[in-house]
């Protein structure tokens, strides 16, 4: 006897339209993922306005129950257009996807939810929901997804286009973009933009491995796929319903052009689609109530959701473990092998995402059964993060029609990053609830591999691709390894360096490179030669023709202005730059013993980072030394003084904390208010404003963006002194006359005391360990020259020598 308890699958639908099709209406996505929906009820059997077998006509049924009614919980999967903050909905969207389709079916649920963006979350929200229903907390759940892209794009700009805008009142658990560790700020800025320049960096890891040359790899991935295009020719609902050689996938052409290497066009997951499909579930003991018929129950007998670790931080970057172990765990949960399955879906965003998987249990990728009962996402079509929907409606169908037998679903999300996997039968069997943690934890347990984010010297080809543009350019993008200590980065072919790419589109692997780091991000070139010619580092030295900064040199002291008063001396990444140069060339100079950084005019010392250049658009990098080319410098050899004339706010303040010293002056204010904009303070505010003013007060600041008066930062000690208004750099001169009256050597030797100590905790252990500074300055001219002068009662004569 089953338990009434126990979830059962009892209705799936899909829904599609091609823009070339007679009849084309140019549905919306929620209107797609509404005749899913109602496809799903009339593919129960309760609903019996639509076309359903005579098993389900003849089943009992309570007289005036209505499925939609009993619909508690609508779970939607989360559309393109709302999978990232920076996406964009060109006809409008509705702004609560699952009460939307409800409206549209006749549901009014109790609960709607909006999961994270990801290929996982059909899997994973029909797990969740079987979840609900087993514990009592759901009675009947439907999971829905829809996406009207190819609509999107053929209409938008037309003067006749639809307004697919909606407002819907009514709860809505949005759960967020969920997208942490799917793409990183590295990756970006190193010109890996989109899934397909990742999944690249996977294949062409797992050809090394394999040993394989291009072109037998390009055949291999050819080959794979091929049968794939041939059952989404078959496919009522599939986007690109044509069958395609082995050898017209592999071959790049105009149509079939290369993407990046080793994808050409045909290889990729496509986005153009209108496709919608949604899965019906509810207890055993519902079904009996509504009358849904036996053969239409289908059972979630094992399931799993794991996640991969970072991209750089994947031990191989040509294996998937997350994926492998989740459909392990499902096989094993259903207390089946991978030989016991009838049917197979893996997830085809790209060849790796099924290769993979193939390689850890020995499938063959002619396989009898095939990989995937759509046709997969490069020609069934990549509906957003829907398509395993559509596998899991194809699997249910699969079931009903050989009773007995076993289905398998892999759904994959971000790259290669989330994997939800279920094993589907018409068998009944209990409900077991499984905790994935455990298996997380080994997954998290195995070490990462050791990153270099500013790499500098002879390197390795770990992995690599080249991204092609339409107009036929090409950028090449670099996974190596250090030779010095085999550490792992990223980096970005030179423009114009043909050598170099010419070599990553051939045979790289292990290939020997050199690297260097910039703040605008790393370069590698065939050698180091190549680099210095494309890539030269920047002479230390005043470059003069400042555009943002001007500086002044009186003696032994350097003034440095920050010169943009019209955008209250906000740094931007042309302005970082200049810093960056100026500070190396004073650091560098023996001649200058202290610097003063201020701001020009009298309303700011700095506002922080430039947000209007941030908000166009313009690309964004800052020095490997940080902002102002101080807030991240290593080595602050030499005093610098900040004379804050006014606002110190965001970046500002950071900037004014990485100085050794500050004066202000009685108008001034400092806070970090990133929080205010949604951002944080990432230069080193959080760092080290708790270590300055305490963490009490710190945290206020940090989570409120409170600004401090003048006097109350010198009460919390984040100014050394205040002064009148508009005597700030008067001040800060004051105070570097003080400084100079005492050795350079002697001051340079206790900055860097002064730094070992605070790598030290223990106050006493700090305090008596041996620096070699003491050795340094018992040899050194100024320290006979102090010496000798106090004896002689003269003022002493420094050579900083």
């Amino acid at each position: 006897m089953i338990d009434p308890s126990t979830p059962v699958l009892v209705g799936v639908g899909q829904a599609s339209e091609r823009i070339d099709d007679d009849g084309y209406r140019g549905l919306s996505a929620v209107d797609l993922a509404a005749e899913a929906a109602r496809e799903a009820l009339r593919d129960s059997g309760v609903d019996l306005a639509g076309p359903v077998d005579a098993a389900a006509r003849e089943a009992p049924r309570d007289s005036g129950v209505d499925l939609a009614d009993a619909i508690d919980v609508v779970a939607a999967v989360r559309q393109f257009e709302v999978s990232t903050p920076f996406s964009h909905a060109p006809l409008g969207r509705s702004d609560n996807v699952p009460r939307s389709v409800a409206a549209r079916i006749g549901a009014d649920p109790a609960h709607a939810i909006l999961d994270v963006t990801g290929g996982q979350s059909p899997q994973h929200l029909v797990t969740e929901m079987a979840q609900r229903i087993a514990a009592g907390t759901s009675e009947v759940a439907l999971v829905v997804g829809g996406e009207a892209i190819s609509t999107a794009r053929h209409l938008s700009g037309r003067d006749d286009a639809p307004d697919f805008s909606e407002a819907v009142a009514g709860q809505l658990e949005d759960r967020g973009y969920g997208l942490a560790g799917v793409a990183t700020r590295a990756e970006l800025a190193h010109g890996l933009t989109t899934p397909a320049h990742r999944y690249a960096l996977l294949d062409n890891a797992r050809r090394t491995r394999l040993g394989r040359t291009a072109a037998e790899y390009a055949a291999e991935m050819g080959a794979l796929f091929a049968p794939f295009s041939a059952v989404a020719a078959t496919n009522p609902h599939a986007a690109a319903p044509t069958a395609r050689t082995a050898d017209e996938l592999a071959t790049p052409d105009e149509r079939n052009r290369p993407i990046a290497d080793p994808y050409t066009r045909y290889l990729v997951s496509r986005d153009q689609v209108n496709q919608g499909a949604a899965v019906l579930l509810c207890s055993v003991g519902t079904a009996r109530r509504l009358g849904v018929a036996e053969d239409r129950w289908v059972f979630l007998h094992g399931y799993a959701d794991l996640r991969e670790r970072d991209l750089m931080d994947r031990p191989d970057l040509g294996t998937t473990p997350a994926s492998a172990t989740a459909v392990r765990a499902a096989l094993d949960r259903a207390g089946i092998d991978v030989d016991d399955l009838s049917t197979l879906d893996l997830y085809s965003c790209f060849p790796i995402a099924v290769s993979a998987l193939c390689d850890a249990f020995g499938i063959a990728p002619d396989d009898p059964r095939g990989l995937t009962l759509t046709g997969g996402l490069p020609f069934f079509g990549g509906p957003g993060n829907d398509y395993s929907l559509h596998a899991i409606a194809e699997t249910v169908q699969r079931c009903r029609a050989a009773p007995g037998t076993f289905g398998l679903v892999g759904a994959n999300g971000g790259i290669a990053s989330k994997y939800s996997a279920g094993v589907y039968a018409t068998t009944p069997t209990p409900w077991r609830t499984h905790d994935d943690a455990e298996l997380q934890s080994e997954l998290d347990g195995v070490p990462a591999a050791p990153r270099a984010e500013h790499p500098d010297g002879p390197s390795t080809v770990e992995s690599w691709t080249v991204l092609h543009g339409k107009d036929g350019s090409r950028t090449g993008v670099v996974v190596g390894r250090l030779d010095a200590d085999g550490r792992r980065f990223l980096a970005r072919v030179p423009d114009g360096d043909e050598e170099t790419l010419d070599l990553l589109a051939g045979e790289p692997a292990g290939a020997s490179v050199y690297a260097r780091s910039f703040g605008h991000g790393n370069r590698v070139t065939t050698d180091r030669e190549r680099m210095d010619a494309l890539c030269p580092r920047r002479s230390v030295g005043f470059g003069g023709g400042y555009e943002h900064v001007r500086i002044h040199r009186d003696g032994h002291v350097l003034e440095v202005t920050i010169d943009r008063p019209d955008a209250r001396n906000a740094v931007h990444p042309p302005a970082n730059d200049e810093l960056d140069e100026v500070f190396d060339a004073f650091f560098a100079d023996d001649d200058l013993w202290v610097a003063i950084l201020t701001g020009a005019g009298d309303t700011a010392f700095s506002a922080g980072n430039d947000l209007r250049w941030t908000a166009s658009g313009k690309p964004m990098w800052t020095p490997k030394n940080g902002f102002a080319g101080l807030t991240a410098r290593q080595a602050m050899t030499k005093p610098v003084i900040a004379a804050v004339n006014g606002y110190a706010l965001g970046g500002g303040c950071e900037i004014a904390m990485a100085c050794h010293l500050a004066v202000a002056d009685e108008t001034a204010s400092f806070g970090l208010t990133e929080v205010r904009v949604g951002l944080v303070a990432a230069a080193g505010g959080v760092v080290r404003l708790p270590r300055i003013v305490g963490p009490r007060l710190a945290t206020e600041m940090i989570l409120t963006g409170r600004r401090l008066s003048a006097s109350e930062a010198l009460d919390a000690g984040l100014v050394n002194r205040v002064v009148g208004a508009g005597k700030a750099l008067d001040g800060a001169r004051e105070l570097a006359g003080e400084i100079l009256a005492g050795s350079p050597t002697s001051v340079r030797l206790s900055l860097r005391m002064m730094a070992e100590a605070d790598a030290v905790p223990d106050t006493v252990e700090a305090a008596a360990a041996p620096s070699s500074a003491v050795d340094e300055l018992m040899l050194h001219a100024d320290t006979i020259e102090g010496v000798t002068a106090f004896a002689e009662k003269r003022a002493p004569v420094w050579r900083n020598r």
